[in-house]
């Protein structure tokens, strides 16, 4: 006798006998929400940053002059505009100060905020009163705080100067006004400005320093010194990456405080790259050239958010 074996097909699973959808169409479905999400920083970014740095870029090699704006004819020249500037003396000056007002600039805030940081570490009454009011250079507007300088260091009616020659120490320096004492008038101003962020973001890594670590630097003997040397400041380095790089972003092309405290003078001995820029493109109308010269601005800044990028992700391993 024979014996016949009939396959019976499997039974579907519950999911499909309830009509669930593909799982396919789902990450399909998941991908589409996530770049919805994204869209619209990415258009934000093109629109206001993407077109305007690519037009900055193809302007730097025409001759564009007021007359583009009427007639819309803007020839190519080559790399005319470069060598124009590259070659222009002032260009390598202004490059020299604004090194030495962005290095001057960093390095004092970051000590006087990391002072202050270690300062306000420690509780004591009004402790937060003191924090608050040092915020207030912060919040004020530049421009303001620019204004407000340019009266205190003013040589003849400034209040620095009365006040100096009323301890007999002479009242009439010429602290805006000299070429030798412009540019560090300038970044002492500058310093004033950015020290309550520096101890803003230093201040707050402090917070996060395990106790613990202290504990152990005072059972083993460690003085003040060392201990602020071996464990306070490995411990403080993700911060104070992020402190350097994000206040050489900020400082190497200010341009409004420098423009209100002395306008690039006197005899051009605070002149940088971002009042050059200034200068060539909405005093001397030259568009091309302000836009070299802001392109080598943004190289620069380029080059630190890349260190910046690189100095977080070694960080996050």
């Amino acid at each position: 006798m024979t014996t016949s074996t009939v396959t019976v097909p499997a039974a579907p699973t519950a999911s499909r006998a309830a009509g669930a959808p593909d799982p396919g169409r789902l990450r399909l479905r998941r991908h589409l929400a996530q770049w919805g999400f994204v869209a619209p920083a990415v258009v934000f970014m093109l629109l206001f940053f993407g077109y305007p740095l690519v037009r900055n870029v193809v302007m730097s090699f025409q001759h564009y002059t007021p007359r583009t704006f009427f007639t819309g004819k803007a020839p190519f020249n080559g790399v005319d505009n470069w060598s124009h500037v590259l070659r222009d003396a002032l260009f390598g000056k202004a490059l020299w100060h604004t090194l030495l007002f962005t290095a001057g600039s960093l390095l004092g805030q970051f000590c006087a905020g990391l002072a202050l940081a270690v300062f306000f570490s420690r509780r004591f009454p009004l402790n937060g009163v003191l924090r608050s009011l040092i915020l207030l250079p912060w919040l004020v507007p530049m421009v303001v705080s620019g204004i407000v300088w340019r009266r205190i260091l003013d040589q003849d009616t400034g209040v620095l100067n009365s006040f100096l020659d009323t301890l007999g120490l002479g009242g009439h320096t010429p602290w805006l006004t000299s070429p030798h004492l412009a540019l560090l008038s300038v970044i002492l101003v500058n310093i004033w400005i950015g020290v309550p962020f520096n101890m803003v973001i230093l201040y707050g890594g402090l917070q996060e320093i395990p106790a613990e670590l202290y504990e152990a630097a005072s059972l083993d003997g460690a003085s003040a010194w060392r201990t602020f040397r071996s464990v306070t400041l490995p411990m403080l380095r993700p911060v104070i990456t992020v402190v350097l790089v994000l206040g050489f972003m900020s400082t190497v092309k200010i341009l409004d405080l420098i423009l209100a405290l002395t306008d690039g003078g006197p005899a051009d001995a605070t002149q940088t790259l971002g009042t050059l820029t200034y200068q060539n493109s909405f005093v001397q109308l030259d568009f091309g050239a302000g836009a070299v010269v802001g392109n080598v601005l943004v190289l620069v800044s380029a080059v630190f958010a890349v260190i910046y990028l690189r100095a977080g992700r070694s960080e996050g391993k």
